[in-house]
């Protein structure tokens, strides 16, 4: 049997501004010099990893993601400390993908550099828009000129590995503006992109006072539909709903968890997935930073951890690797949830009826009907 990968999630939870439409664990920090606690943060993350590291004895690590929240808030010397502690407790292969999300707020030229020097090789830039007008309904503290540096300042500092988040469907957005954005972030060059539709999500400013003019559904359709087109004819190739990549640049981190691969969660509210003995654990440590930051003092970093039943194991990954455009080999499902295809044959026999999904001799996949109604085809394995 093939070993499950691994993969560290680390989170900052600390950033300058909370944008309406975000559901993550962020919290807004106003003087970054006189509050960030980024000492004894990174002091508590390496706690943490070590409270996880009998779980995961002998196990390598496959890619690293630090995520936020804003984590380019930390210094250059916070980083270089963050990663040498890594280093010092689990062996970490040559050029194995690091990747750091930035806002373009946060991008200076000395702090970047320090970041890449650090072993830091990938970026992920959220972007959002270019659009002034879009910005400022998104609450972004970037403008579009940052936005712009945002690449050039990371080019030089030696990063190749780039990404681009970006948003489309946003208010008042026409077809016209949306391919706007995407075209400026192609030009950027990146080596990914992220392009995905705004959803307003419960417990947002936004879910609590929706914005006006969303774009309709058959506008959506249609923006999705040429945004696709030129994305293709710019040499980017969809690999999963949202993630669009140059050749050998998919996302390999992101693209574990759509496998349902295995990952430590260190930081505030983060979440983990571990496999042992035939049982698959998932858990979440404390979300408040001042709960988290004593957790981890006290060695009780995670808050809660419980064990998936068959029938979470079969939604939660046809939940993950459904949303890969070329769909699942079959022995993986049997390799990452230990169990065999009559967990999920009734489920599937229904979605294949309805047109929903296809099925070879080795793969399972969506077809174009079941790939356009994705949550409905999805909802069948609840």
């Amino acid at each position: 049997m093939t070993p499950i990968p691994l993969s560290l999630y680390i989170h900052i939870p600390w950033c300058i501004h909370k944008c309406p439409y975000c559901d993550f664990n962020s919290h807004e920090i106003k003087n970054i010099t006189n509050t960030l606690p980024e000492a004894s943060y990174i002091a508590a993350l390496l706690h943490d990893l070590e409270q996880e590291l009998p779980y995961i004895w002998g196990r390598r690590l496959h890619t690293i993601f630090i995520g936020g929240g804003t984590p380019s808030l930390l210094s250059g010397q916070g980083m270089k400390q963050l990663i040498t502690g890594l280093r010092e407790r689990l062996p970490l292969r040559p050029n194995m993908e690091i990747t750091l999300e930035a806002n373009p707020s946060t991008f200076e030229q000395h702090r970047f550099n320090a970041y890449y020097a650090a072993g830091i090789n990938r970026l992920s830039i959220g972007i959002q828009s270019f659009n002034p007008r879009h910005l400022r309904i998104l609450e972004r503290i970037h403008d579009e000129n940052e936005a712009l540096q945002a690449s050039n300042i990371a080019n030089k500092a030696g990063f190749e590995n780039i990404n681009l988040d970006l948003m489309f469907g946003l208010p008042e957005q026409s077809i016209d503006e949306a391919l706007n954005d995407l075209q400026q972030a192609i030009d950027c060059n990146p080596s990914h992109l992220s392009w995905y539709q705004l959803t307003i999500e419960s417990n947002t400013f936004f879910h609590h006072q929706r914005p006006k003019k969303l774009p309709n559904n058959d506008q959506l359709a249609n923006i999705q539909e040429a945004g696709i087109t030129l994305l293709k004819q710019h040499g980017y190739h969809q690999y999963e709903v949202s993630a669009f990549a140059k050749v050998g640049k998919e996302c390999l981190h992101n693209r574990n968890y759509w496998e349902f691969g295995d990952y430590i969660g260190i930081g505030a509210g983060a979440h983990g997935k571990i496999s042992s003995n035939e049982q698959i654990t998932r858990y979440h440590k404390h979300k408040h930073p001042n709960d988290y930051l004593a957790a981890c003092n006290n060695g009780t970093a995670r808050a809660k951890s419980h064990t998936l039943t068959t029938q979470d194991c079969v939604f939660e990954f046809m939940l993950n690797a459904l949303r890969l455009k070329q769909g699942f080999n079959k022995t993986l499902f049997e390799e990452r949830c230990y169990l065999n295809a009559t967990s999920y044959k009734k489920m599937l026999e229904k979605a294949k009826k309805q047109g929903l999904l296809i099925e070879t001799e080795h793969y399972i996949n969506t077809t174009p009907r079941g790939w356009d109604f994705l949550n409905t085809t999805i909802e069948h394995f609840l």
